[in-house]
């Protein structure tokens, strides 16, 4: 089946960790790409205790924000992100897993980086023992027609808000 965990609320990914680490306590494969994900973040270092039964897989190297980006950096995260989605059809190909997280794919498509109807194609073709994990803010409604569980985080209140940042072991 197809998950997608969205909304403007904390958690989405953590969602998409935790249904991962379940399927891996019943003996399935999980894989998990991550999209606009570069810096190192508290659960990469518990992941990496799974593997093999968990692995995560990142294409782009370090880079700021795409609003601070200028053209060229903005070409270069676009052809990380096709190397990154071009692995995701490789992986769903040759069934190298059972369940397969796109983590903030939701940001890639609405910042145009991917094709929603790409992405779209991908979900309608795959593998039918293949469970896919989608997660990001603002998921478009072809993706949520696809999807068989929708769930959505809201955000009621955060220490954002007050001028606190992200804070290590918390946010990342």
């Amino acid at each position: 089946m197809i998950q997608v965990y969205t909304g403007d609320g904390k958690g989405k990914t953590t969602a998409a960790i935790g249904q991962g680490i379940r399927a891996l306590g019943r003996g399935y494969t999980v894989y998990m790409v991550q999209f606009l994900k570069s810096q190192d973040t508290g659960e990469l270092k518990v992941l990496e205790k799974l593997e093999p039964g968990f692995k995560v897989f990142r294409f782009e190297k370090k880079h700021g924000f795409i609003f601070n980006m200028d053209e060229n950096e903005i070409a270069e995260l676009k052809n990380e992100v096709k190397a990154a989605f071009d692995f995701v059809k490789t992986v769903l190909q040759n069934n190298e897993c059972d369940i397969l997280i796109l983590d903030e794919i939701m940001a890639v498509m609405g910042n145009g980086l991917i094709d929603i109807d790409d992405v779209a194609d991908v979900l309608r073709n795959k593998p039918s023992g293949v469970e896919i994990i989608l997660t990001g803010r603002n998921a478009p409604d072809r993706i949520l027609e696809l999807a068989d569980y929708v769930s959505c985080n809201m955000c009621e209140k955060h220490p954002f808000e007050e001028g606190i940042g992200a804070r290590k072991g918390i946010e990342y």
